[in-house]
């Protein structure tokens, strides 16, 4: 019986490393459909890379000396599209995803260090297209995340998004005693052009 439990471990083992070896060249079979660098999709003309997985660096991204991020990030592709749709640099460009929301800007004012307009989950102005969605650190990603609103409409947010496993995301969207709030227990905030 042991025997038995020992070939058929073994067997598992050979199945699961042939398929990690030939699953990129046998169409159809769990091929992975994208490598790092590749295009997925697109918000007004600026691209969203794949990452190619969480973890690991593949450089930073700089233009005119401006720094954009490290590549592939959520960072990146937010400051990218700002940097391309609106020419804008932000005073402060380093920082991960969940810095780049100032918890000790009030609603509506300036946040300096981005050069952007800040307004706290649970605001009185409503979040736009082409507002930078800001959340929290979390167990699992310590770094929080940010992503650009696309479409507001109905009760619900579109987002696009840069190393996550989907590009495209949505909220809640509620309004309640006149202020507007985006769900999810980590959604610190919007930011956008002034």
């Amino acid at each position: 019986m042991k025997k038995a439990w020992i070939v058929s471990g073994a067997l598992v083992l050979l199945g699961g490393g042939a398929f990690l070896l030939f699953r990129d060249r046998v169409p159809g079979i769990g091929a992975a459909p994208h490598r790092q660098g590749d295009p997925l999709d697109s918000l007004n003309g600026v691209v969203v890379y794949c990452k190619g997985g969480f973890s690991g660096n593949c450089g930073r991204n700089v233009v005119d000396g401006y720094n954009i991020g490290l590549k592939y990030q959520c960072v990146e592709f937010v400051k990218r599209y700002y940097f391309e749709r609106f020419r804008h640099r932000m005073p402060d460009s380093y920082g991960h995803a969940k810095d780049l929301f100032d918890t000790a800007v009030v609603d509506g004012a300036m946040n300096a260090r981005r050069g952007l307009r800040q307004f706290t989950n649970g605001s009185a102005a409503r979040p736009r297209p082409d507002d930078l969605l800001v959340l929290d650190g979390w167990r699992g990603n310590p770094y929080g995340h940010v992503a650009i609103i696309s479409r507001v409409h109905d009760g619900e947010v579109e987002v696009v998004q840069q190393n996550t496993g989907r590009t495209r995301g949505t909220y809640d969207l509620d309004l309640v005693d006149g202020h507007w709030r985006i769900g999810g227990a980590r959604v610190l905030g919007w930011l956008r052009m002034p």
